[in-house]
């Protein structure tokens, strides 16, 4: 695979996730099946290099540098993974050197301790080491010196790759890591084997062969000695070591590349969504002529809005029309859902109507309606506008939650009285009966014989503790509410006050008190200040933000496709790249043939 071929190739899936891990993968892949470079007639073949390598091994016993090699099964020729190029040869890592070897040292020789940590993932990262005496790391440690290579046995690590040729040691030995397997390879490249170690092919055949409980899996040294080994010649290890090295340093600048493109999409995105909701900004919150809305009771109600609140509304407006463009990936819609959601609270996401009852009188009915049945709370916000630091549009109220709305704080049934799926009442406990978005409605997966307090059906129910904080759903049934869920019942429509505790979820997290599990209490939701609209606008904005977010559905939909699609169009190019390497092959074999004829 040239370089040319290889960016045209990155161009039609740029945008699939883990396009260049995938590339990176397959380079690997192509280059321990002999499809990376070009194989030379003159190169010593792979046999003949074997047979250096064993008789090395027999001088070595010989001369007593090294214990007699344990026998190694042969190679079953019928399981060998794929076809070698032309003067390659199958063989295992065990006939290529010495496996586990150990070191001999004075104590007071300075060596390197490599923990696992300082063992690198990525394909020519290398290692980092510790100085220390050999005599301190000489014992309990696995061995190696310079120039061996060292594969990581226990899950993740082997699965992620870490494997590396020591290099660079103090006093050309060292210790570390007791989960590695090591071999001191003769006459063979150690970046070819670390190349081979790091391959899907390599890895993805281990992983069935590990060994040991979730969290301590093993791969048996027997898969790292004895599993079918691709040899090239020694010549074509160097050649595909270096080709190696160019195509992942051009996968280091694709990846950069589009490191510099997502994080410029980023910056747009953000900016976008700062410009609307950033204090200074005009018509923003938080400056003073947001509120210079349409003046009631004017003659001239165009001429009374001013030109700044028609011109960020069509910001607003121009913003969550033009960020779906800007969104290439599903987890961006995170933010276009919180902009919508932030818009919609602010006043910013529909036009006020000056023949809308002012949330005052809203607020006056709901007084009148809580003073006929109960006992209306005495609470009071201090400084809401400081708490929530922008300001309302005419019309608006800052209202505390607690008068206009009844908070419930949920409490456990006992220990041995719930869990009974049947048996006396539906539970919502939290926090899996809770969604990650504004307008779900729960569910409940227990129940329990002693109920003690309760939600009713339609009531607004809210996660008070914990890290799922701010979550909310709507109680779709009577049920009992177990400690961290709060339900909230409202003298009105409560539609507006469930999107604005969502879009207010973090500032309701920074509410919580508590280190280990922070949790919110009942006199801080009552104290919760609601920016509170004209009962009609609130029906506008709330079906304006639902409209927004099944947009917002679709998109998520939309991405997940495209990145579906793409997925499959760089593993079909891959193949095809895979294919025509092979003909590439088979043709230069042909043509070999013929001349030789």
């Amino acid at each position: 695979m040239n370089a040319d071929r290889f960016l045209a190739l990155y161009d039609r899936v740029a945008d699939a996730p883990d396009a260049v891990g995938r590339l990176r993968r397959f380079v690997l892949d192509l280059a321990v099946r002999g499809k990376l470079v070009e194989q030379d007639p003159a190169d010593e073949p792979a046999l003949e290099l074997l047979r250096r390598i064993e008789a090395e091994r027999a001088r070595l016993v010989r001369s007593g540098e090294i214990r007699r090699p344990k026998p190694v099964a042969a190679l079953d020729e019928d399981a060998l993974p794929f076809g070698l190029a032309s003067g390659w040869a199958w063989t295992q890592i065990a006939r290529l050197g010495v496996v586990s070897p150990r070191n001999e040292a004075a104590d007071d020789l300075q060596a390197s301790f490599v923990p696992m940590p300082l063992i690198a993932a990525d394909y020519g990262a290398g290692h980092q080491h510790e100085t220390r005496p050999w005599g301190q790391i000489k014992k309990g440690y696995t061995h190696f010196a310079e120039g061996d290579v060292g594969l990581a046995k226990i899950t993740p690590c082997f699965e992620n790759g870490k494997s590396t040729v020591f290099r660079g040691l103090t006093g050309g030995l060292g210790s570390g890591t007791t989960e590695l397997h090591v071999v001191r390879p003769l006459f063979v490249a150690a970046d070819y084997i670390v190349l081979f170690l790091k391959s899907s092919h390599f890895i993805e055949t281990g992983k069935p062969r590990m060994t040991g409980t979730a969290g301590q899996k093993r791969l048996p040294k027997d898969y790292f000695t004895d599993s079918p080994f691709p040899l090239p010649p020694l010549a074509e290890q160097h050649r595909i070591v270096a080709k190696v090295d160019e195509l992942m340093a051009l996968c280091d600048r694709l990846e950069e590349t589009r490191a510099a493109r997502e994080a410029g999409r980023d910056e747009l995105t953000k900016a976008t969504l700062s410009r609307l909701t950033a204090p200074g900004t005009p018509g923003a919150p938080g400056t003073p002529e947001t509120t210079r809305h349409t003046t009631r009771n004017a003659g001239n109600v165009a001429a009374a809005r001013p030109v700044v609140a028609r011109s960020f509304r069509s910001q607003a407006r121009f913003a969550v029309d033009a960020l779906p463009a800007l969104t290439a990936r599903a987890d961006q819609v995170k933010n276009l859902r919180q902009t919508i959601l932030n818009l919609a609270v602010r006043g910013k996401l529909v036009e006020q109507n000056p023949a809308d009852e002012p949330a005052s009188e809203l607020l006056q009915r709901i007084k009148l309606l809580r003073a006929s049945t109960q006992r209306g709370s005495s609470l009071k916000v201090a400084s809401p506008q400081a708490t929530w630091r922008f300001e309302l549009p005419d019309g608006w109220r800052w209202t505390p939650l607690a008068e206009i709305s009844d908070v419930t704080m949920g409490q456990s049934p006992p220990g041995d009285t719930y869990n009974k799926v049947g048996e006396g009442v539906p539970l919502i406990n939290g926090p899996v009966e809770f969604t990650a978005g504004p307008f779900g409605r729960t569910v409940a997966n227990q129940y329990t014989t002693a109920p003690r307090k309760f939600c009713e059906e339609g009531d607004l129910l809210i996660c008070v503790r914990g890290s799922t904080t701010g979550r909310t759903n709507v109680a779709g049934f009577r049920a009992c509410i177990g400690r961290g869920v709060a339900a909230i019942r409202s003298s009105f429509e409560d539609e507006f006050i469930r999107l604005f505790i969502w879009g207010a979820r973090e500032e309701i997290i920074s509410m919580g008190r508590g280190a280990a599990f922070p949790s919110v209490s009942k006199r801080q939701l009552e104290n919760l200040a609601i920016p509170l609209p004209p009962l009609a606008e609130q029906r506008r904005i709330v079906a304006k933000v639902e409209e927004l977010m099944a947009l917002c559905d679709r998109l998520e939909t939309g991405l997940a496709g495209a990145e579906a699609t793409q997925t499959r169009l760089l593993g079909s190019l891959l193949q095809e790249s895979l294919a025509l390497q092979e003909t590439e092959t088979d043709s230069e074999a042909l043509g070999a043939t013929g001349a030789g004829a």
